[in-house]
């Protein structure tokens, strides 16, 4: 549940819209849904019952696979592309939170951005599904993959080309 959960891309049905395809939807046609469990990673194993032992593994393995994730996202987007890519308003994000429980994903659309002197954009007004301006710094967010702008190696741009 925790890797069919993750956003893959926008659906473009709305633009005013944050529903996001993930690999849930191929599998049942929708977004993956969890009752919220209690946190149970520091209780001990031998106070716990057989369900809050698979939650404890499972939180476990989200505490860990959740910032990895998006640590990955932030560095797909300027590695590989022949352009960094540009954070700019309309863009679709994830926002960082290490105290949410498992597969919640909140997300933002850019809204606006602030340029620091030197002209590079450190922080970000992000409209919420919960809130219309939440101001935060471009290192707690992950930019959602956009089909236009997915990376193509070097090599195989040629390939690209001749499919068209």
């Amino acid at each position: 549940m925790c890797l069919n959960s993750r956003p893959l891309t926008l659906i473009p049905n709305d633009p005013s819209d944050l529903e996001v395809l993930t690999p849930g939807h191929f599998l049942i046609g929708a977004n993956l849904q969890a009752v919220p469990e209690p946190n149970v990673r520091d209780v001990p194993d031998n106070r716990l019952s057989h369900w809050e032992t698979t939650q404890k593994r499972f939180q476990r393995i989200w505490a860990r696979w959740y910032p990895e994730y998006l640590q990955q996202l932030q560095s797909r987007a300027t590695k590989g592309c022949k352009q960094p890519v540009v954070i700019k308003p309309g863009r679709i994000v994830i926002i960082k939170d290490d105290n949410l429980p498992p597969i919640q994903w909140p997300l933002g659309r850019i809204l606006k951005t602030h340029p620091g002197k030197d002209g590079v954009t450190r922080v970000v007004t992000l409209k919420t599904a919960t809130s219309d301006a939440v101001i935060r710094p471009v290192a707690k967010i992950a930019l959602l993959p956009v089909p236009d702008e997915s990376p193509v190696p070097d090599g195989e741009m040629d390939l690209v080309e001749h499919a068209k």
